[in-house]
């Protein structure tokens, strides 16, 4: 059964206000008082009202929505770091629009143009790599970005994350200094992320004569694809003696595949995962790892993007490349 929409006019009568303070309130609770703001939401509350931005959008008002593009929903991950954004825009009043693109960049394209058709005020991506109809199709718009979990030269916009090519030296530096000499690195060819630091692991390895060796997995990291991996690296590389993998899901994969054979770690074989995931803590044995900032990357790049779109932020003073860090975290199984 069809209802008649409720109207502006309808909650001020309510609520006892003038349409205008109730029209200031649709575009931002904060703009009217507390009182006003109080009488308002019990009204919206007693008549399940739904606000229609459509008017607002089509004048050119903001929607108060960030759109938010990830490469999986199934990477763990990815978790905290829409986390972080949801927090900060809630407290700000902002709406997510959240999709994913599988890590494929034709994919990724599409999701931008769609969201963009949204009239979102600000887009949020992970990583640097776009394909050129999604770069013009930015730019376009002209709306503010942010590219997430990476830092480096050629920047969109803000730059929100760390130098995942040095987090993969440093961590293979101390495999190195524990006497690894057959250092396998378990990541994708297909995520950039996960080739920086590959490259990071061979900088590390070339600067002392050795070689550097990798296994591509063509799954999605988990458990069950560590445990898998594992043999086909000491298939490939039977002198293997240590583990380095992308994500701690895979790491555990690698350890739970060697107590199930009996190969001691780190005694045998040593083991390190990337991000400091709570799996990689379950386990008796706590799993060597990068540990990444991914809820306050998520976090401090929202921030950002909203004090741009509500003019808080000193544009000449505004950092563009925020490095987070990373850290270090030894554990049980180097």
């Amino acid at each position: 059964m069809k209802r008649n929409r409720m109207s502006l006019q309808d909650i001020a009568d309510l609520a006892g206000l003038t349409k205008m303070t109730v029209s200031r309130y649709m575009r931002g609770p904060e703009n009217v008082s507390e009182r006003s703001r109080r009488a308002i939401d019990e009204v919206m509350r007693q008549h399940d009202y739904i606000p229609n931005r459509l008017p607002d959008i089509l004048a050119g008002a903001r929607s108060r929505t960030l759109g938010v593009i990830i490469p999986s929903f199934r990477n763990q991950i990815f978790a905290d770091v829409l986390d972080g954004i949801q927090q900060v825009a809630e407290e700000h009043n902002y709406q997510t629009i959240i999709a994913s693109h599988d890590y494929d960049p034709l994919t990724e394209q599409q999701k931008i143009i769609t969201l963009l058709s949204y009239h979102i005020d600000a887009l949020i991506l992970t990583g640097r790599q776009h394909s050129q109809p999604a770069l013009s199709s930015i730019r376009a718009s002209g709306v503010p970005v942010a590219e997430l979990m990476e830092i480096g030269p050629g920047a969109l916009d803000l730059q929100v994350g760390f130098n995942n090519q040095q987090a993969a030296f440093d961590m293979t530096e101390q495999l190195i200094a524990r006497g690894r000499q057959h250092i396998v690195f378990l990541g994708s060819m297909d995520d950039p992320r996960d080739i920086s630091r590959y490259r990071g692991v061979e900088q590390a390895l070339q600067s002392r004569g050795m070689e550097g060796r990798h296994i591509v997995p063509k799954e999605i990291s988990s458990m069950a694809l560590g445990q898998k991996m594992f043999g086909q690296i000491m298939q490939k590389f039977p002198q293997t003696d240590a583990v380095f993998c992308t994500n701690d899901d895979l790491a555990v994969g690698v350890l739970l595949e060697c107590q199930a054979l009996k190969i001691a770690v780190p005694q045998q074989i040593a083991i390190a995962g990337f991000h400091g995931l709570d799996i990689g803590h379950a386990n008796q044995q706590k799993i060597a790892s990068v540990i990444t900032p991914r809820l306050a990357i998520g976090q401090v790049a929202t921030r950002q993007l909203l004090n741009r779109l509500e003019d808080k932020s000193d544009s000449a003073a505004e950092e563009l490349c925020i490095d987070l860090g990373y850290r270090l975290f030894l554990g049980d199984t180097l």
